[in-house]
């Protein structure tokens, strides 16, 4: 099988770590893969409330790239992305009159038929269980960690076709396999505030503060995401969050695959975990 990478905007600018750790644990997978050649930017997270034949034409060419490069599947890691490029796929495949409209835009062949994973249903569909679960050198026993899942990697439904809407597992699966214990709290789905954090930040301080300090009630070391607007939202933010309400949180927030490469044996510098907002460093002395 000839799998594609849609990278995205983010994981080639302020979520590089991300892209980072990835490629590390596919390294140890042996999972190869092949970037999309002049891949664009997929809209997310303006165009779809801006113009909506934009918002598929702009993932659908994506796409289009990739089949007629011979991929059958596409990874998006990051969680917006996947969304649209799945929408796109979801909208093209209900209404041929769009379908046609946005191939005549394209200027090139496009069947519709490629398989879009985001990166929990990649790791847990494609790379599989059992083969990460044997990759673990170092298991992070001990370490209690949240899984903050946010709105758009289960939701909705009908367009994601991936575990349960409102009490998803796949990460929380992923982190047990680590060896670290998964911390069950009340806001797992909850919005972060996503791209509001520049035009409403008291908004985005508001709704992350709370989704933060419940896991901190419940006694999580630190934060796993498969997003990068999550993680910009409860990671950058997190002090101010802090000054705000008067109260310290203090949890690193990490990318699933990081957590995965800690894992695998690899350093956190070989991870880029030092690029983050909230320093690690206490706790992974916890696993060293």
């Amino acid at each position: 099988m000839k799998l594609a990478y849609y990278p995205g905007c983010s994981l080639k600018g302020t979520s590089f770590e991300y892209e980072v750790s990835l490629l590390k644990i596919l390294e140890a997978l042996n999972i190869e893969i092949q970037e999309i050649p002049d891949w664009n930017c997929c809209g997310a997270s303006a165009a779809h409330s801006l113009n909506h034949n934009l918002s598929v034409a702009l993932p659908a060419r994506n796409l289009a790239i990739a089949e007629n490069n011979g991929f059958e599947e596409v990874l998006a890691p990051c969680a917006a992305c996947s969304s649209r490029l799945k929408t796109a796929k979801y909208e093209m495949g209900l209404d041929d009159i769009l379908k046609k409209k946005i191939t005549d835009s394209l200027e090139m062949p496009y069947s519709n038929s490629l398989n879009i994973s985001n990166m929990l249903e990649f790791l847990i569909n494609v790379a599989g269980k059992e083969k990460i679960k044997s990759l673990v050198k170092k298991p992070l026993s001990g370490l209690k960690v949240a899984s903050y899942y946010g709105c758009l990697l289960v939701r909705p439904p009908k367009v994601m076709k991936f575990d349960d809407p409102d009490r998803p597992a796949s990460m929380d699966e992923l982190v047990a396999l680590t060896g670290a214990v998964p911390v069950d709290y009340s806001y797992k789905t909850e919005c972060c505030g996503a791209i509001n954090s520049l035009s409403k930040p008291d908004v985005v301080m508001a709704l992350t503060g709370k989704i933060l300090y419940d896991i901190k009630e419940h006694g999580a070391d630190l934060v796993v995401v498969a997003c990068p607007l999550c993680h910009s939202n409860l990671d950058v933010r997190q002090r101010e969050i802090e000054r705000k309400y008067a109260e310290r949180i203090g949890l690193p927030v990490l990318f699933i695959t990081e957590l995965l490469g800690l894992a695998f044996g690899f350093s956190p510098e070989e991870l880029a975990i030092g690029g983050h907002m909230v320093n690690a460093d206490k706790v992974l002395k916890k696993i060293s």
